[in-house]
């Protein structure tokens, strides 16, 4: 979001918003707020009359300006959702209600399930397809040259470099157990480069098996992290920049 929005900055969700637990859906509502409680991403709130019916929510903590409850939906779940919902009193978000995202097992905005945490309306994301001639090495080993990257651009983050496999050096690959999520691309899985030498490079090479809709242009391209690596664009020696 804009950095001179204040905190909280709250805005009205036009779009239909379900939360499931245990098979149960718990939140079903047309009047989301879409809040953001720090700079980085928002989260859903939900009106007091739109929280699940009163057996399926415990007191496990009140003050005067909120209550804290748990969500039983069977005893398999009562330890995983304990505290997963918080009532505010008072203040900007007086009668809203935060539902932890990351306490429920599936999202959903209207019938498209979504992941990590709700995506920001003041974000974007750009793919385009390029002819610059890139080349990355480690250690003065070449392991990727292309001449058909494509470029993707997201909102206040570095530039990334995606590019076939084929135009890789996948024989120095060995797959790392890591993974991570986004919301604005889907699930990434990662790639160690092991050189001939014996180093092993931690998860420097990452690609998406699959993707949300809006970022299938990279889908089974391969990304490197551009902050491990030494990267030529158009014969030019590309500045690392900061680990974010």
């Amino acid at each position: 979001m804009p950095p001179f929005f204040s905190l909280p900055h709250i805005e009205d969700c036009l779009k239909r918003i379900r939360a499931y637990a245990g098979g149960v859906c718990l939140i079903d509502t047309k009047k989301a707020k879409l809040v953001w409680l720090h700079h980085n991403y928002p989260v859903y709130f939900v009106h007091k009359d739109d929280l699940p019916l009163s057996w399926y929510l415990v007191k496990a903590a009140e003050t005067d300006s909120e209550i804290t409850y748990n969500v039983t939906v069977g005893l398999e779940h009562s330890s995983r959702l304990s505290e997963s919902v918080v009532l505010y009193r008072t203040g900007p978000l007086q009668d809203l209600a935060l539902v932890k995202f990351h306490k429920m097992d599936s999202w959903f905005e209207e019938d498209e399930e979504i992941f990590i945490h709700p995506r920001d309306s003041y974000k974007r994301i750009d793919i385009l397809q390029s002819s610059r001639h890139v080349r990355i090495e480690v250690n003065g080993i070449e392991i990727a040259n292309t001449r058909a990257p494509r470029l993707l651009f997201e909102t206040n983050l570095p530039m990334r470099i995606y590019m076939p496999k084929t135009d890789c050096r996948m024989d120095l690959w060995e797959r790392s157990t890591t993974a991570t999520g986004c919301p604005y691309k889907g699930v990434a899985n990662y790639y160690n480069v092991v050189l001939s030498s014996g180093e092993i490079f931690q998860d420097v090479v990452w690609w998406y098996p699959t993707t949300t809709t809006e970022a299938s242009a990279i889908r089974g391209f391969v990304a490197f992290f551009d902050e491990k690596v030494d990267v030529w664009v158009d014969g030019e020696k590309q500045q690392r920049p900061p680990n974010v």
